[in-house]
This record gives C-alpha cells, structure tokens and sequence, in this order.
C-alpha cells in the first residue's frame, strides 16, 4: 500500500481528529487543518507525526496552501460553531480550494438523509455541500452518517444524565434509532483514502447498528453498573432544553428516521469493525459516570 499525502479539515474536531489518527496509524502522511495549532487535539497528531497546518476556511489563500501537493482531502464542518450558512460557506470555500488545487480525492462527511428534504437546517446545508461537490467535477466520495453513539459519552449533558441515572430522550421507548461510531466512519474514511477507485463517485450512508431507546439504558445499565431507567422527554420540554433544531430532527426521528440497509453496507465493507450498541458500550470507559468525574 503506498503512502497519500492527506489534509484533514477539522482536524482537532471529534470526527476529523479520529480520522487524522487513523490515517497517521496505517503511514500516511497527514495535514492537519486547523485554527488551534498549539490545541490539546493539534499537540496530540503532531506527536503521532502530523504536520500541522495553521488555517480558516474564510481565508482563501491559507485553503489554496494547505491543500497544495495533497493526493487526498477529508472534509467535515459543523454548523455547531457559527450555524448552518457558515457552515455551508466554508465547506463550499473548502471545495472550490481543493479543485482549484488538484486534489485528486475529495472524501466528504455529510448526514445520511441529507438529501430527503427533512426541513433541518444541518441536514440541509449538508445536502447543499453534496451538490456543489456533485457539480464541481472534483473526484470525491460523500460519507453520511447517521447519528453518533459516542455522544452518549461525549457530551456533557448525556453524561450528566447517565450518572444520574437516566437516559433522556424525545423519543418514544420502543423507537428504534440507527446510529454508528466516529470509529468506524474514520475507518471507512481512511478506507475509502486508500482504495480511491473502488470509492470514487459514491455516496454511502453509514450506519452500524439499530436499536430502541429503552432497550438502549438496559445496555448502559450492564455496561456502566449503574442503574439507567429510560425517560421519554416532551418534545416541548425538549424544545426548551436543547433548542428548536434539535428538537426538530427528534421529531424528524420519530416520525421517518434513518434508514439505512445496515445488513448491506456490513457485507460490502467487512474490513470496517462494525460494532452492535452492546459491543459499543462494552468498549467504552464509563469511569466518567463517577460522581466528580
């Protein structure tokens, strides 16, 4: 296997951070994109070898520099920082940089359901960005996936409300929900890097597992030790808690979801380690559930 010189946008993030240290962990040779070079996440990939790339997808000139000599990009933004048109913006800025630059290999991070119309302003930036990769004409492969298991353990609030012994969700108990690791989409991403032409053109929707919501605290409540009964929030209560947007793809959840055909995404990529939500929360350190933790 030959080595890609490869930019990671949104390197020091969650998703391009995993990315990043896969690529870097099977020899290639990584660019990390980020405006926090001296940030915990930037320090760490320069250890593992990175090299790291000062820049801001608002500023044209740093794109065109980092992205210049790259076999390969992997691109993710976040609406999460300064909203969905920002978001939209910079990844389309980061795009336009790539082809200009001769990147022969575009891997996008998008959402699965981007393109089904679901009224959510994420989803349908995402879908925004997926067009102008469409037409651009730059050799790409589009990622989406479904929602993150690891949020039940990165983000504060669910892991303030593990510890006190809930799992709190606008969702009914028995509604399933797919959703997939950042693990495994780094996984496929680096996969996808690496076998350019078997990706080329493709926009695949991941997902590793489906589970429903109850059946989800019985799993943490045997994976952590504590006692987790699931709770069903309002959805107006929710609204209030976690804001309209959010509250909105609960809903969109509830009422469609995902849909992905996990069964045959596993078969045509068994190089990837997909996990069941078991398998998922048996991996997990849940020492961070302790009181004080």
């Amino acid at each position: 296997m030959s080595a890609h010189d490869v930019l990671v946008a949104g390197a020091t993030g969650r998703q391009g951070g995993a990315v990043a240290r896969r690529l870097l962990e099977k020899g290639h040779r990584v660019r990390a994109f980020t405006r926090s070079p001296q940030s915990p996440g930037a320090l760490q990939l320069e250890g593992m070898g990175a090299v790291i790339v000062k820049g801001d997808f608002d500023d044209r000139e740093s794109l065109d520099k980092a992205l210049a000599g790259t076999t390969a990009a992997f691109l993710v933004a976040t609406p999460y920082e300064s909203g969905s048109i920002a978001e939209t913006r910079q990844a389309l800025a980061f795009v336009d940089s790539a082809r200009s630059s001769g990147t022969a290999h575009l891997v996008y991070s998008s959402v699965a359901s981007a393109d089904k119309r679901t009224g959510i302003p994420h989803f349908e930036s995402k879908h925004q960005v997926e067009r102008h990769i469409e037409s651009s004409g730059i050799p790409h492969t589009i990622l989406a996936p479904v929602a993150f298991v690891d949020d039940f353990i990165d983000e504060p609030d669910s892991r303030a409300e593990l510890s006190r012994g809930w799992l709190a969700m606008p969702l009914s108990p028995t509604r399933e929900l797919q959703q997939v690791s950042i693990a495994e989409v780094a996984e496929l991403a680096a996969l996808a890097i690496e076998q350019r032409d078997r990706f080329l053109g493709l926009r695949i929707e991941v997902a590793s597992h489906s589970i429903a919501a109850q059946r989800m605290a019985q799993v943490l409540s045997q994976a952590t030790g504590h006692d987790i009964a699931y709770r069903e929030v309002p959805l107006d209560d929710a609204r209030g808690q976690m804001g309209d947007e959010v509250a909105d793809m609960f809903a969109w959840f509830e009422r469609a979801g995902f849909d992905v055909d996990i069964e045959k995404l596993r078969n045509a990529y068994p190089e990837v380690q997909w996990q069941t939500f078991e398998e998922w929360a048996g991996a997990q350190d849940w020492s961070r559930l302790e009181p004080g933790a």
